[in-house]
């Protein structure tokens, strides 16, 4: 029997980033309707429909499921089984390699709710992950449930749904470690209460760490071990890039009331093209080395790139994408060191972008960004 949340409020008209289970409920609710394979105990889906709302397709009733991840569908099959049994599950890759956006759209489709968060820094305290006290409560009567701040990690084990954890290796040591009696006992104790708080079926927990940030705060092996990791690879072709840039630009740009992608295609093919081979370290056709800058290039990046740029062709140009208005968020992307990465992106114009055909434009626009 699905399990819907009853405390989630309607996205507020006109929300200008509406939660993945507001923004796809027609999705949600047809991939409920047709779905008749088993479902783990409080799961909305099953593991089967939960893979098909991820990766795209087709209903028999001919609604369509848009694809949330553009990648192996293995990864998507290990990541929810993993959610299926009693480890937690660990997205590791790159910047911009989606790990929060997949994160989301599990917890949406097997929740439906995507909110029980934990956004982890340097500062994230421990009450983060375990829990608080009202103290105005708590000074007038004393230790009691009623003065118990449940965190939404505590939340989720009650009430058996996915808690998120975002950028777990900037969390400090000491407080991730308060994950490893939850993750591997599947209680919280409440000491000052005598009491505990068990995990209910359906409780289970996702976290996200940039593998960049290696040893800034690494997780301990005993915390390791309680993960089952994914890895989020970088889009394997141009093509994969391009479409995926393509369909989170459409989204974004609706949302903004932006001009349709399909009159900005060729910009988006050469932003992407050009993170491509600088991050690569080799031109697309693979004769020429070129050297990488010190930033990531991320696909996130190029959304954000191409996003830009169609919001100034929206309101200081024709509507229509053109070199001129990516270039200037392409040089933001790429140089962020101001000595070193401008070095590496004048050699790139000169030894590629001005050589290669149909590129004169953008190596024009280029030129009088850097300028």
């Amino acid at each position: 029997m699905a399990v819907m949340p009853t405390d989630i409020e309607d996205a507020p008209e006109g929300a200008l980033r509406p939660h993945a289970e507001e923004a796809f409920a027609h999705e949600l609710k047809a991939l409920a309707a047709a779905d008749d394979r088993p479902r783990p105990s409080r799961w909305n889906l099953s593991p089967w429909a939960v893979a098909l709302y991820l990766l795209g397709g087709s209903l028999p009733d001919g609604t369509v499921i848009t694809p949330k991840y553009v990648g192996p569908r293995r990864i998507v099959e290990v990541a929810v089984t993993t959610l299926a049994t009693d480890r937690a599950l660990l997205l590791l890759g790159v910047p911009g390699t989606a790990k929060t956006w997949v994160s989301e759209h599990l917890a949406a489709a097997i929740s439906g709710d995507s909110t029980l968060l934990v956004q982890g820094t340097a500062g994230t305290p421990e009450e983060a992950i375990r829990y608080g006290w009202n103290y105005a409560e708590l000074l007038t009567n004393g230790p009691s449930r009623r003065a118990l701040v449940s965190s939404p990690v505590m939340r989720a084990m009650a009430e058996g749904r996915i808690a998120r954890v975002e950028e777990l290796t900037r969390i400090p040591a000491d407080v991730q470690d308060t994950l490893i009696t939850i993750l591997s006992e599947k209680t919280l104790p409440i000491p000052e209460l005598g009491s505990e708080t068990q995990a209910v079926r359906g409780f289970n927990l996702i976290a996200t760490a940039n593998d960049r940030d290696r040893g800034v705060n690494e997780l301990s092996s005993a915390l390791r071990r309680r993960f089952n990791t994914v890895v989020l690879p970088l889009p394997a072709s141009a093509e994969d890039e391009i479409d995926i840039v393509t369909r989170r630009v459409d989204q974004l740009g609706r949302g903004l009331d932006l001009p349709a992608v399909p009159e900005g295609a060729d910009e988006i093919r050469r932003v992407v093209t050009v993170f491509r081979e600088l991050r690569g370290g080799v031109t697309a056709d693979g004769r020429t080395k070129v050297k990488s800058p010190s930033g990531t290039l991320s696909t996130a990046e190029a959304i954000s790139v191409v996003t830009n740029g169609l919001a100034l062709a929206a309101h200081f140009g024709d509507g229509v994408l053109r070199a001129g208005d990516i270039a200037a968020g392409i040089l933001g992307a790429v140089v962020r060191d101001p000595a070193a990465d401008q070095v590496i992106w004048q050699e790139y114009l000169e030894t590629v972008v001005r050589e290669r055909e149909g590129w004169k434009d953008f190596y024009r626009a280029c030129r009088e960004a850097s300028a």
